[in-house]
Formats: C-alpha cells, structure tokens, sequence
C-alpha cells in the first residue's frame, strides 16, 4: 500500500484519460501491423480484426470494472493481487513490465527507422531520453503532449482513408472476407492485431492520477477503445481496397505504400511524419504505464523500494521513470527488437487474463460472468497462436519471473 504523503496527483478528467488511452492505442501499431496480419491471414485479415476487437473489449470491460473498485496506480497488478493473490497480481506485473519495456523500445525504433534510417538507434535513444524528461515533468504536460500527438496521427488517417477510398484503384472486389490464412492465420493476425488495442490499459494503470476514478475510469476506457476501432477498421478497408491481401502483406510500409498506389505519391512523407508522431505518442504512454506499474510492485517489495519515491514537486514515480527510461534506452541502442512485437502481445495476454481471471471473481451472476469468460479464453487461445517464437521466448521470460517470485518467497521463509 502507499504510505502517506506518497500517493500521486489526480488531475485528469475523462478526456485526458481518453486522449492518453487513444495515445496508446492510435499509435504505430496500425501503421506497422496490418503488414504482418494480412500476411498471416491474408483474406481473412477483417476477421481477425473483429477477433482482435472483441477480445479487447472483454478486456477494456473487466479492467473498467477493476478500476472502478481499485484506483490506484498499477493496473492488472493490483487488481489480481487483491481478487486472486499476491503470486498472480505479481505474474500480471512482471508480463507488463516486461513485455511493455520491449515494446517500448519497439516504438522507439520505429521513430528511429522513420526518421532518420541509418541513424535509427541514436534516434531512438534521443526520443526516450526526451519523452522521459516530459513524463517527468508531471502529467499535465504528458496529457497535453499526448493530445496534440492524437489530434496529428488521426489527422493523417483520415488522409490516407479519404485518399485510398477516392482513388480510382479502389476496388471493393478486394474487401472479400475469407480464410485464406486457414483459422489459424486468422486467430494469428488477431493476436498481432491485438498489438494495436492493448493501449487503453494505460488508463487503468493511472488509475491513482485521475479525478473520480469510480465514474471516469469506466467511462474513458470504452470510448477510448471505441473510437480506436472505428478508425482501424476505416484504415484497414481503405488500404485494403487498394493494396488487395497479396500487396498490403508484401507492404513494409502498408500506409505509404497505399496512397502511392492510389496516385497521390506526395502524400507519401506526411505519412512517414504521421508514423513518426504515432511512433512517439505510443512510446511516451508506454513509459507512463510501465513506471506505474513498476511503482505498484516497488510499494509491495517486489522490486527495489527506491523506485516507489514519489517527486515532492511533480508528484510523479521519478525513479521509476527514469529507471525504465534507462533501461529502454539501453535496449534501443543495442538490440533489434523487430521481434519483440510478437513477445510483447504474448506477455499482454498474459497481463489480461489475469485481468479477466480477477473480473470473474467480482460477481457469481452468469451474465455478469460471461464477459471475463470470453475474454480470458480469448487471451489464452491469441497468446498460443503467435508465431512459436514469441511463445517460446514469451513463456521462457514468464518462468523466468516465476522463478524468482519462488526464491523471494523461499528467503523470505528462511
């Protein structure tokens, strides 16, 4: 628990909750995802979208519902140390901060590659040594970033929407929805998909920062998930009308690419701009939810207790802030995380049936049940129809904090 004269600053409101929920979400996943989806399912890439969206809706509702009854920083952490126990409210954190970190530095590259490609790590390095400074600053300056961030990358979707959709090379022959992919290309696509919506967590994860948590927690998450698929499915008919499966799964750039093939190859750096901005809007909510909730298992002795320090003046976790932005800025300079897309979903998947799991717990009603059902199973089947890779390396990373969890437990009896 926090100890008195720790606890953080509430001073978001339902929209900036929704502003930094659409950060998260309405960031690069959508520029760099629909590639690898289409590959995967190729015509059934709408099915495994609409996959995608209901699963993430289980999720959102369950975590709305947690949040309500537990405001305070951490999330999923926290929600199943106090409905289940200590080991699964620690297994959620430990796969969010893990998996989340590796996203981070994901993002950061991403910038880096837009940008300035043969100087991709030292951009990257410089844009998490950045947004780390403004995080620090206090979270109204995060919340003010973060919305002019939205209002460009939406900007430039619905460019790219209008475009494809007004060119001559749209055709809607090309929107056939099969399964081409099979099944399992489909429920593979949603899980890379599912990439892309995993955002709206950061709003749970500050639930101790917003004001009248118990009325905009619930309220912030579902419009934020709401507007996020609205403009996916937009993108994704759009691009697909004129790329076809085939194309938009060769497309390393499936946006620019889309409006090159629809005539207006000059609107082609806007979108590389707007892939940058999204790169930075998801990069900088990312660190916002992976220091939270590293300052949620630092206050329970799960990680050093110097990272639960709150800053006296910005009332913000700033040694948590800049430990994670360390060690984000160390990944970005020497790894290529061009796989960690694939961990990171599995190590979310993790984090919310765990979320699921405790939502569950909340009412023995079936119809009240139904809901964290289907999203727990729909987290479970996502997370194992990942590339083996991910699932691999992603299960290896769990026990790995599975193990230690044991051998805290083991000194601590001893």
């Amino acid at each position: 628990m926090a100890q008195s004269g720790s606890e953080l600053r509430r001073t978001l409101g339902v929209g900036d909750a929704v502003v930094i929920g659409l950060g998260s979400m309405v960031g690069a996943g959508i520029f760099a995802a629909l590639g690898p989806a289409a590959r995967a399912a190729g015509s059934g890439l709408l099915l495994g979208l609409a996959v995608a969206a209901v699963v993430a809706y289980c999720n959102a509702m369950s975590s709305a519902r947690l949040a309500a009854l537990y405001p305070a920083s951490g999330g999923t952490y926290v929600y199943g140390r106090e409905r289940l126990g200590a080991f699964w409210g620690y297994l959620a954190g430990w796969s969010f901060i893990v998996g989340k970190t590796a996203s981070c530095a994901a993002m950061a590259l991403t910038v880096g590659a837009y940008v300035w490609p043969g100087q991709a790590h030292a951009v990257a390095v410089g844009a998490v040594v950045a947004l780390t400074a403004v995080n620090y600053g206090g979270m109204h300056k995060s919340a003010r970033l973060t919305r002019v961030i939205v209002s460009v990358v939406l900007a430039v979707l619905a460019s790219v929407v209008v475009v494809c959709l007004g060119s001559d090379a749209s055709d809607a022959g090309r929107l056939d929805v099969g399964v081409s992919g099979g099944a399992g290309g489909v429920l593979q696509a949603a899980g890379l998909l599912f990439f892309a919506f995993a955002g709206y967590a950061r709003i749970a994860t500050l639930g101790e920062e917003v004001r009248d948590p118990a009325r905009t927690i619930p309220r912030a998450i579902p419009t934020a998930l709401g507007v996020a698929l609205v403009v996916y499915a937009a993108v994704a008919v759009a691009v697909l009308s004129v790329l076809g499966p085939e194309g938009l799964g060769r497309a390393s750039a499936p946006l620019a690419d889309a409006v090159r093939t629809a005539g207006v190859p000059g609107l082609v750096p806007v979108v590389r701009v707007g892939a940058a901005v999204a790169a930075l809007g998801s990069l900088l909510a990312l660190i916002l939810g992976v220091s939270r909730t590293t300052l949620a298992m630092a206050r329970d002795g799960h990680l050093p207790g110097a990272l639960a320090e709150v800053h006296p003046r910005f009332q913000v976790p700033h040694r948590a802030e800049l430990a994670v932005g360390a060690v984000v800025a160390a990944l970005a300079a020497t790894v290529d995380v061009r796989g960690a897309i694939g961990f990171s979903s599995f190590g979310v998947l993790a984090y919310y049936a765990v979320a699921n799991a405790s939502a569950w717990t909340l009412s023995s009603a079936p119809a009240a049940r139904l809901v964290p059902v289907v999203g727990l199973v729909g987290c479970v089947t996502l997370a194992f129809a990942l590339p083996a890779l991910s699932v691999v390396v992603g299960a290896a990373v769990l026990g790995v904090g599975v193990a230690a969890y044991g051998v805290r437990g083991w000194r601590r009896t001893t």
